[in-house]
């Protein structure tokens, strides 16, 4: 009997997991550790989705449960009908980006917080994109043409947009928590 891909389309989760399936096979844990890895700065999938995906997929035949190993870890290995499954959603149009950033919906309705509130979790997101750049760059130069054009692609992406985001800390005003002309957090307490 062939399997055959289900009639409901892939979500990006069950996606993501049957494409870091083609390297072998993987239990939940390591493809919450893998996605987290490899997808985690620009897509979040939960521990929670991982194990309900992998059971649909196993239900509709695109994976198939192994033998429970150490630690009671079930590994998964990718069916040729997961494959396929892959493959055609790898082939749709991908659709366009929403941006969820949390800060700019605190931002957003800032007018309702105290300004050194708001300049605080601007100083604590401008470290953390500080941080993300700093470590995008030393392995960008760790791991150098080894990365490969796609995995390359994507790290310059986060480069840029990280840089992007800096530059956009660097020119908010004082009034929504950036920088006065003195370089410390803006607006009155």
């Amino acid at each position: 009997m062939r399997e055959t891909v289900p009639a409901r389309p892939l979500n990006a989760t069950a996606a993501s997991l049957l494409g870091f399936l083609h390297a072998g096979p993987l239990t939940g844990w390591d493809l919450v550790a893998t996605a987290e890895m490899v997808i985690g700065d620009f897509w979040s999938l939960t521990r929670s989705q991982v194990y309900r995906e992998l059971a649909a997929m196993e239900a509709a035949g695109l994976v198939v449960a192994g033998e429970i190993g150490p630690r009671e870890r079930r590994p998964y290995q990718l069916t040729d009908a997961g494959r396929e499954a892959f493959a055609t959603w790898l082939d749709r149009e991908p659709g366009p980006e929403q941006i969820r950033y949390p800060l700019l919906l605190t931002m957003a309705f800032g007018e309702h917080l105290a300004p050194a509130r708001l300049a605080a979790f601007v100083a604590a997101h401008r470290k953390a994109h500080t941080a993300r750049l700093e470590g995008y760059e030393a392995l960008r130069a760790e791991a150098g043409a080894g990365l490969g054009p796609f995995a390359g692609a994507t790290l310059d992406f986060g480069i840029r947009y990280e840089r992007a985001v800096l530059d956009w800390f660097d020119h908010l005003s004082p009034e929504v928590g950036g920088r006065s002309e003195g370089g410390a957090p803006g607006g009155p307490a």
